[in-house]
């Protein structure tokens, strides 16, 4: 291999294709058009969802129904147990606090709640949402529960 073979031809500001300069460059005439049709015009452009006049996906697949997922209040879960874990005995729990140690993770419009696992502190806990059995054992361990209005 002889080393100046390797760059031979590389230009680093390639120069643009000019169509439509006589026979001799090889894009003359239909400047690589074709003879005739739409695509031969000045101002043609294809759609993104062209399929060469099959009919697009879009338009086969049935368009059914209708949800307000979008619209439906996003609700951040957490369980007695992980309360158990962060807080200490006597702590006043609100979704702020829960936000700030890491419990009620990302963008939410209610905090609720849940029941999994065992707790022995008293915590005051104020959220939108509880389970009953998550209210039962806030109670039962001496804690208060109080619902935050949205």
């Amino acid at each position: 291999m002889i080393i100046d073979d390797v760059h031979r031809g590389i230009q680093k500001n390639k120069k643009k294709k000019r169509v439509g300069r006589g026979p001799g460059s090889g894009h003359g005439k239909t400047s690589s058009r074709g003879e005739n049709g739409y695509g031969s015009r000045s101002g043609s452009s294809r759609r993104v969802s062209f399929e060469g006049g099959q009919t697009p996906l879009a338009m086969r697949v049935a368009k059914r129904g209708f949800n307000n997922k979008q619209f439906a209040k996003k609700v951040a879960v957490v369980n007695v147990a992980a309360l158990e874990l962060a807080f200490e005995n006597g702590t006043e729990i609100t979704p702020e606090v829960l936000a700030a140690k890491g419990l009620a993770k990302g963008r939410f419009d209610q905090v609720k709640i849940l029941g999994n696992g065992d707790l022995t502190k008293k915590l005051n806990v104020s959220a939108h949402l509880f389970s009953a059995s998550a209210e039962s054992k806030i109670q039962a361990a001496g804690g208060t529960v109080s619902r935050v209005l949205s």
